[in-house]
């Protein structure tokens, strides 16, 4: 009898397995061709000393179709991206630009040049009702391999209630499936084939996956769908301390050095300068040479909260406004503008 009982079990138990593979195979092939595989092309300067010369670098990451012509996907795969490149399942490429964008949760909008011969959109969950222990799965690019599946469950919710830079929340899934460089800004999908989170990084030691990725929420990728969403200017800017300041001879208490500048970007076409020497100060590398900006219109920056107040203003303009951008240059200060539109997505 209990012979019986333990074979019913174990023959239960593989029914169940199976059950569960034939519905992540379901929900594979139903979600599939949401997924999209993202090609960029980067030109950064060497940071040698000279302004001219730059290095061009090829990247990798994965995205996910949630409008008709816009992609959600992580910031820090088209960030500074000169080129960007979006492939569908079915083979198809476009080409596309960044349109809205958060470095810190790490979560970007990027608009297609046309849609795609036959969009197939994803849906986005709500991930507040993600509990932890729930299974999830994420299709991806791992190390340039399209269209791979890993599952696991949600491993743990991070969140930092505090406001970023640019007017989004930090909120991250923990989980245990597999996630390596070419996943990032891929989908995670819940069971019910909602999109709940956006992958972003990893934790490791040893350079590969090792149990513990992270996912940017969907909730608060959703947040780039509304005026919190932070519009692309181009630029990776660090605020200066009041002591960098005064080494820097800035002729006011902070600033914002310009790094890196998109070329097609805003920025770029304003022609605003990054940096072109490298420096390592506290342990930290940074590029010297590139233009420090010192005022937006009115608003004069002074610190990391002048820097908020700066993109809720910029995101809060509702038509086509001229913007009067003054910065540090070569010791001279200069005015650039800036012609600002608002980007307004369709809703969900």
């Amino acid at each position: 009898m209990n012979m019986k009982k333990t074979v019913l079990l174990m023959v239960m138990a593989v029914m169940v397995l199976t059950l569960q593979a034939q519905d992540l195979a379901d929900l594979f092939e139903k979600n599939k061709h949401s997924v999209v595989t993202i090609y960029v092309n980067e030109s950064l300067n060497t940071g040698t000393g000279d302004p001219r010369t730059f290095t061009s670098n090829m990247g990798l990451g994965s995205g996910v179709l949630i409008r008709e012509d816009i992609v959600l996907t992580a910031a820090h795969v088209v960030a500074n991206a000169e080129q960007i490149m979006v492939q569908f399942y079915d083979g198809e490429s476009l080409e596309a630009k960044t349109a809205r964008i958060s470095r810190i949760a790490d979560v970007a909008l990027i608009t297609l040049e046309r849609p795609p011969a036959n969009p197939q959109l994803a849906v986005i969950g709500n991930s507040d009702e993600v509990r932890i222990g729930d299974e999830v799965f994420v299709v991806g690019a791992p190390l340039g391999l399209p269209y791979s599946l890993s599952r696991g469950v949600i491993s743990g919710k991070h969140a930092e209630h505090n406001l970023s830079n640019d007017g989004i929340m930090m909120e991250f899934f923990q989980t245990d499936a597999a996630i390596n460089t070419g996943n990032s800004g891929g989908p995670m999908f819940s069971y019910e084939g909602e999109v709940i989170g956006i992958v972003s990084s990893i934790m490791t030691r040893s350079g590969g996956f090792e149990g513990i990725g992270f996912a940017a929420t969907s909730n608060v990728s959703r947040a780039l769908l509304t005026e919190r969403g932070s519009k692309f200017f181009g630029i990776e800017a660090m605020v200066l301390s009041y002591e960098l300041a005064r080494i820097l001879n800035v002729p006011q208490e902070s600033g914002w050095l310009v790094q890196h500048v998109v070329k097609e970007s805003p920025a770029g076409k304003t022609g605003m300068k990054g940096g072109f020497r490298m420096v390592i100060i506290e342990d930290e590398e940074i590029l010297l040479g590139g233009d420090i900006i010192l005022q937006v219109d009115d608003i004069m920056i002074t610190g990391e909260e002048s820097v908020h107040k700066i993109w809720d203003y910029l995101n809060s303009v509702q038509s086509t406004v001229t913007h009067n951008i003054r910065v540090l240059r070569a010791g001279e200060i200069i005015e650039l503008r800036w012609v600002s539109s608002d980007f307004q997505p369709t809703r969900q």
